[in-house]
């Protein structure tokens, strides 16, 4: 009986130590390693959700704008959905899911073939006509100190919108010896080392100025130069992504465009929406954003303290784009945006 009772006892451990050097057993979960035939049948909730993800940004402009103005909103940040990835790649690592992480190849594709072209840095050297947009911001607690890091920046034509009445004699007087053309209509301004002509306001049906359109007589040829800041979004709860105003004096801004004869046109200002936004197809699709042309990343303008979309734009028609770049925070809610373009022979 003895010698029975220890050969059990052997027997036991043996299995045990079998056990244990069994892939996925060694913490008691049978089947829970990557080799074992679960890995294809775990995690389909992810997997779906990897797809989903992918296919929202694939089908961006198809998502409606009936309901809050939905597509607007979500294609106003759309550059951040791509963190839904790793987010999704650590729920599949923790699943230990094949599936999970073979969905995952959907938006990480997606995604590259929407902005993977602004990871690189396509600016170059040179340019004939350094350009600037900023929205100096009403509440702008020091104008001279803003309008003086204008002044280094070196560009040779500046559009400042968000004039306020009360700061906007100290915005001419810091900008005057490096600018001494200037058009003021309304809250928008345009400054240049080059004479202005042909100035006039554009009407955006807004009630007041808030876009100029100014011919710039470079030394290479006459360039049409429109600045504007379109009305502000709002996202509620109540009525989701409130643009209504913003898209029709964008559709405004359009027509204006569209009937410029000048060849080079220049578009400077806050239009609060991004180049996906189809709310501003209306300019977009008739320009090209300097940024997607020339940048050098996704030059993110707002807000300033932490930069999560470029709503401040410079687009061109008929110049070349040769490189854009964002300039480091004023006293403004927005950063400062330029560009170096070459104009059309």
């Amino acid at each position: 009986m003895a010698r029975a009772y220890t050969v059990h006892t052997d027997a036991a451990a043996g299995d045990e130590e079998s056990t244990a050097e069994r892939p996925g057993a060694a913490d008691g979960r049978t089947g829970r390693g990557w080799r074992a035939p679960g890995i294809w049948r775990r995690g389909i909730v992810l997997a779906v959700l990897a797809v989903l993800l992918g296919a929202t940004m694939a089908l961006h402009a198809r998502v409606p704008n009936a309901v809050g103005n939905l597509g607007s909103l979500v294609e106003t940040f759309l550059p951040w959905f791509g963190l839904g990835v790793p987010v999704l790649l650590v729920g599949a690592l923790l699943r230990r899911s094949m599936t999970a992480l073979a969905a995952l190849l959907v938006p990480v594709v997606v995604w590259a073939g929407l902005f993977g072209g602004l990871l690189t840095t396509k600016a170059a050297e040179g340019g004939d006509l350094t350009v600037l947009t900023h929205n100096v911001d009403a509440g702008n607690a020091d104008p001279r100190g803003t309008a003086e890091a204008l002044a280094e920046s070196g560009a040779d034509v500046v559009a400042l919108e968000e004039l306020p009445t009360r700061s906007t004699e100290v915005y001419e007087q810091a900008l005057a010896e490096e600018y001494p053309h200037r058009a003021v209509l309304g809250t928008i301004g345009v400054w240049s080392r080059f004479p202005l002509r042909d100035t006039a306001p554009v009407d955006i049906k807004i009630g007041w100025t808030r876009a100029l359109r100014t011919t710039v007589v470079t030394p290479q040829g006459p360039v049409a130069v429109f600045a504007a800041h379109l009305p502000s979004v709002r996202v509620k709860l109540d009525a989701g992504f409130t643009a209504g105003q913003r898209d029709d004096a964008a559709d405004q801004l359009g027509r204006a465009i569209a009937d410029e004869p000048l060849a080079d046109v220049v578009l400077l200002g806050d239009l609060n929406g991004t180049m996906n936004d189809r709310a501003l197809a209306s300019v977009t699709a008739q320009m090209r954003s300097t940024q997607g042309a020339a940048g050098d990343g996704f030059g993110f303008s707002w807000p300033a303290s932490f930069p999560m979309a470029r709503i401040d734009q410079i687009m061109v028609r008929g110049l070349e784009p040769v490189s854009s770049w964002t300039l480091p925070a004023t006293g403004s809610d927005h950063l400062p945006v330029a560009a170096s373009l070459t104009l059309s022979d």
